[in-house]
């Protein structure tokens, strides 16, 4: 056997293997005792960090994500470090711009636009919320639209209604993949979707809705009427307003999928809307908080600034 036949044969046997792992892995299961399937966002991130770091690693390219962090608040701070550190095991590379909070709009926006004109800089992620006096809508819209990889920028949500989604919102976007590596049945079901925010609310709609996914989709927000009523009906609930425990045995529908979004925090630690222990039993499938959707955000964020690198030539897409 010559070399070149070694060398395909060798990259034949890889491949087998890897689509054999990841076959084990997508079979992969855990229910509770009462038979809740927990829709584990944690293994399924790393699927996807496991994936991205083998791409760039046998691409032997360098990929850059950078994170503006204004003023010193700390939960965003924790954010930032998270990403960053995920950024790192998947070998992205990661920088971390920190500016005073005090920061004028116009300042703000230059250096945005700084970043934006590197070519060295693959993706730019602003960490919200910015201090009160900034105008949020007006800073996203200086990232140039093949590095918004928030997918938050007016051009890239536009691409998103009309079904060419190249950069979507990461927290919505995690949701729609964690159904997908489940296989559940979207199609023709009643999904509710509880808050109504740009960076998760109104892009799960669309994503919801589109063509292919063909949930028959309702939008709840705080003016919403017998909100209750709409959870007993629904089959898809994807709640996110952060309200502890919202989503419940009392109004849950039995068999219903559940896709906690909403996070608070108290004297008790981290809560999401839906109370994980009391629709135990009641729910088809639910994700644990922490370790359900938050994990797919990151991924999300790692995953848009790979297409980020492709819209920008920097990498070859991924077949």
């Amino acid at each position: 056997m010559g070399n070149s036949e070694k060398a395909l044969f060798i990259f034949i046997l890889k491949n087998n293997l890897r689509l054999k792992l990841n076959k084990n892995k997508q079979n992969k299961m855990n229910y509770t005792e009462k038979g809740t399937l927990i829709l584990d966002g944690k293994a399924v991130a790393k699927d996807i960090q496991n994936n991205i770091k083998n791409r760039i690693d046998e691409s032997n390219l360098e990929i850059t994500l950078v994170t503006v962090l204004v003023g010193d608040d700390k939960p965003s701070q924790l954010y930032v470090n998270n990403k960053h550190k995920q950024a790192v095991s998947s070998s992205i590379k990661s920088l971390q711009v920190n500016l005073p909070g005090d920061i004028s709009q116009s300042d703000l926006e230059s250096k945005i636009k700084e970043l934006g004109d590197n070519s060295s800089v693959n993706g730019i992620l602003i960490q919200m919320p910015l201090p009160k006096g900034l105008n949020e809508k007006d800073v996203i819209e200086t990232i140039p639209a093949n590095k918004d990889v928030d997918g938050l920028k007016e051009k890239n949500l536009g691409k998103l209604i009309v079904g060419n989604n190249i950069l979507n919102p990461c927290t919505p976007l995690g949701v729609m993949k964690l159904l997908e590596h489940y296989n559940i049945e979207t199609s023709g079901k009643k999904a509710l979707v509880i808050g109504r925010s740009r960076l998760v609310g109104m892009p799960q709609v669309l994503m919801l809705g589109s063509k292919g996914i063909d949930c028959t989709v309702t939008l709840a927000h705080s003016r919403t009427k017998n909100l209750d009523d709409l959870i007993k009906e629904s089959e898809i609930v994807v709640p996110a307003i952060g309200v502890p425990n919202i989503i419940n045995s009392k109004n849950v529908k039995k068999g219903a999928i559940l896709l906690d979004v909403g996070i608070s925090s108290d004297g008790k630690g981290i809560q999401g809307d839906v109370d994980f222990n009391d629709v135990d039993g009641i729910a088809a499938a639910v994700t644990p908080m922490p370790g359900g959707t938050g994990p797919m955000t990151v991924a999300c964020l790692l995953e848009n600034t790979m297409k980020a690198a492709e819209l920008q030539g920097i990498i070859p897409k991924d077949k």
